[in-house]
């Protein structure tokens, strides 16, 4: 019995090392992740937002998004309206081995707003913009994503 007792100890600590261990090789942002996360926090939630630029394996796909006005939510909420179409999805942020991540998750299953729900990596956060991007597990492409304040 207290053997079982000590493993689910040595278990716990493991996993909260793991959770919480961090890598010294991201260097791209500026500031800690924490710092990065907040900034993007209190920007997006304020205001009406566009994509400005959507890079997919190289490829501009930045029109699909033409007209569309996005608003993020204090709940996690995401809205894209473009007057005649309303699409809703949710937003997360997060941080996966020391890297900011922006997470956004639209239900559709195909289409542009199924390209755009990924785990982004927050490159930059302002007040008034944010650059995000996304290497594939898979082939290892490259998408890059920036919403512009209006």
């Amino acid at each position: 019995m207290k053997s079982k007792h000590l493993l689910s100890i040595f278990s716990a600590l493991f996993m909260s090392l793991l959770l919480f261990s961090c890598s010294s090789d991201d260097d791209s942002n500026s500031g800690d992740s924490g710092t990065v996360i907040a900034q993007l926090e209190t920007s997006i939630k304020s205001g009406n937002w566009r994509v400005s630029n959507f890079l997919e394996d190289g490829n501009n796909q930045t029109s699909n998004f033409n007209g569309y006005v996005f608003t993020f939510g204090d709940n996690g909420s995401i809205t894209a309206e473009n007057g005649s179409t309303t699409k809703t999805g949710t937003w997360v942020t997060g941080i996966d081995d020391s890297t900011p991540k922006f997470i956004i998750n639209f239900p559709d299953n195909n289409g542009p707003f199924e390209e755009i729900s990924e785990d982004w990596r927050i490159e930059n956060s302002t007040n008034s913009k944010i650059d995000l991007k996304h290497v594939s597990g898979g082939d290892g492409s490259i998408d890059l994503l920036s919403f512009t304040k209006i």
